[in-house]
């Protein structure tokens, strides 16, 4: 019995060891494994093989990897989450990558000072607090996800080769109270969501083509205003001449102060002064002789008898026009009850809440929302003669000549000729100011839609079709009976020669950049499919359309070319459809 209590209290001490051990191996197992969030260093590694020679990001990887745990150039954390990424200034080149967005807990985002260059990403981090794009080689324009960047205090993207006009992406941006678009090639009008931007304190938007007045800014609590160099016009509203530090010099604006608002014109005799009283006492104003001007008082009994006699036609006339409606709605349900009953939906309306289903459904995409303003009716609406009108849409896409693209081509000459496919040829077009595009002259034999309103309506869709996997229409023409093309020019040839025609290991594909031709050409349908209203279906999706430009990024052609096949024209009655998808990037032809 001794000796089994003695053993008993032997076995405790030994217990404990083995829960002890037990404990340590749990509590060592978190510092061993990764502590960074898993989508956070997904990003980073994304971002990584996007870069050319990235040399400089001395820790980062291309797989595995803590960012968190470990020390990667330029990126800190705050607990698991990646909150700074900051690796200005170290001469990178290439492009942002198309996993940013995924950065949730991301606040700050420095890649200046760097050689960056093609379209910013169409998805940005979500929660940014300050985005510094400054001083790279970016092209197209702002993305419209800076729209949901609701905690955004400052913008940077000034010393880049941005251009178009500015989308109406401000409306939300209440917070943000630096923003700098500087030193780049936006034009057009300052748009109306500037208004929004309440704590607004500097603003730069000097060396630009901007246009329109500065009316829009008014009411900003600037500080700080450089407008210099641009096309503004009109007067300078006298609101902005106490802004401490405001320059505008290089516009066209009109010399002297704005001209004050048009004097006060009252009434002509007879009529009534409500509402017109400026002197603000509220008080009837004096006459001549120093009494007060009464409505109530001074009426003669012929006055009294017309206002009376007046006020009895009036009721009279109303009484005969209720009259008319109800015999008239009884008419009409006398005409519904004789042919059965039966009421006809207006497709319209069928429409109208399809539309409203696939809004809904968008709207659960945090991708993007598209902008109200870049909303474009472009289908057949039916009059009440029923005959067809069309709502013209605006073109976003270049105007060219024929005359200009034959001596692009060389009159499109066989040595020019880069490709054929079912609409017709490809042409490599070498303009005099060095730009190289790439025409497609479509066969009119094989061109289903004839009129040219349908063609430019086509043009209109393709053209706001911004993704960077996504090869962009820069420009059209349509005259003297050619339809022709004009895209970006994409260097390196074809997904289907590199797989089929490689005649050295060159050309081969790695894994890595297999992986990143696969992943790129699915955000290119995901956005077709997803992001555009109604979906863009593409219709010839093939390995021979997708090109391949010096980093072998892939980038898919003829998006949106369904229009002008047989097989998709559409005809609904009554059918609204909706593109938009301008996402803010356009090459500049």
């Amino acid at each position: 019995m001794a000796d089994r209590n003695f053993t008993h209290w032997l076995s405790v001490p030994r217990l404990l060891t083995g829960f002890v051990l037990i404990a340590s191996t749990f509590a060592v197992l978190p510092l061993v494994s990764g502590t960074t969030d898993a989508s956070d260093v997904q990003a980073l590694q994304v971002l990584y093989t996007s870069v050319n020679s990235p040399s400089q990001l001395t820790g980062w990887k291309i797989s595995g990897g803590d960012p968190c745990g470990e020390s990667w150039k330029g990126v800190t954390c705050e607990g698991s989450a990646v909150v700074s990424i900051e690796v200005s200034g170290l001469g990178l080149s290439g492009t942002m990558g198309y996993l940013l967005s995924d950065l949730l807990s991301l606040r700050k985002f420095d890649l200046s000072d760097n050689n960056f260059h093609d379209t910013l990403p169409y998805q940005l981090p979500p929660n940014l607090t300050s985005l510094n794009l400054a001083r790279n080689n970016f092209t197209g324009n702002l993305p419209y996800s800076i729209a949901n960047m609701v905690s955004l205090g400052y913008l940077n993207v000034s010393h880049n080769s941005l251009s178009q006009s500015l989308g109406d992406i401000f409306a939300n941006l209440a917070g943000l109270a630096t923003l700098d678009l500087s030193l780049n090639n936006f034009s057009g009008d300052i748009p109306n969501s500037f208004t929004s931007l309440t704590n607004l304190s500097s603003l730069y938007v000097q060396n630009n083509q901007l246009t329109g007045s500065l009316n829009v800014l008014t009411g900003l609590p600037l500080t700080t205003l450089n407008v210099a160099n641009n096309h503004f016009s009109g007067w300078i509203p006298h609101e902005l001449s106490s802004i401490h530090t405001f320059i505008y010099d290089g516009n066209a604006f009109k010399n002297g102060p704005a001209p004050p608002p048009p004097p006060y014109n009252p009434p002509p005799p007879g009529r009534s002064n409500k509402n017109h009283n400026h002197s603000g006492s509220g008080t009837h104003p004096e006459r001549s002789d120093g009494k007060s001007r009464d409505s109530k008082k001074g009426l003669t009994v012929g006055a009294l008898v017309g206002i009376i006699l007046g006020s009895v036609v009036v009721v009279l006339i109303i009484l005969l026009a209720l009259a008319f409606c109800i015999r008239k709605n009884k008419g009409e349900d006398r005409v519904a009850r004789a042919s059965g009953g039966s009421l006809s939906v207006p497709t319209s309306n069928v429409n109208t809440e399809m539309q409203e289903q696939r809004v809904k459904s968008v709207a659960t995409i945090t991708d993007l929302k598209p902008p109200p303003a870049e909303i474009l009716v472009v289908d057949r609406l039916h009059n009440k003669n029923g005959s067809i009108k069309r709502i013209k849409s605006p073109i976003t896409a270049t105007p060219y000549t024929v005359a200009t693209l034959q001596t692009a081509t060389n009159s499109f000459s066989q040595e020019f000729l880069v490709g054929e496919g079912s609409l017709g040829r490809v042409y490599r077009a070498e303009f005099p100011n060095g730009k190289i595009m790439a025409i497609k002259k479509i066969d009119n034999a094989a061109l289903s839609l004839q009129e040219e309103d349908n063609f430019l309506e086509a043009v209109s869709n393709m053209s706001r079709l911004r993704h960077p996997n996504i090869v962009t229409l820069a420009g059209y023409c349509a005259e003297h009976g050619q339809r022709l093309l004009v895209y970006e020019h994409i260097g390196n040839g074809s997904l289907h020669d590199i797989l089929h025609f490689a005649e050295d290991g060159s050309n081969t594909l790695t894994w890595n950049a297999r992986v990143r031709v696969a992943l790129g050409t699915a955000r290119a349908l995901e956005y077709l499919h997803e992001v555009c209203l109604p979906s863009v279906v593409h219709r010839n999706f093939k390995s021979a359309n997708i090109l391949l430009d010096e980093e072998l990024n892939p980038h898919l052609s003829d998006c949106g070319l369904a229009a002008l096949t047989p097989n998709t024209e559409r005809q609904f009655k009554g059918e609204v459809r909706t593109i938009p998808c301008e996402m803010g990037y356009s090459p500049t032809p």
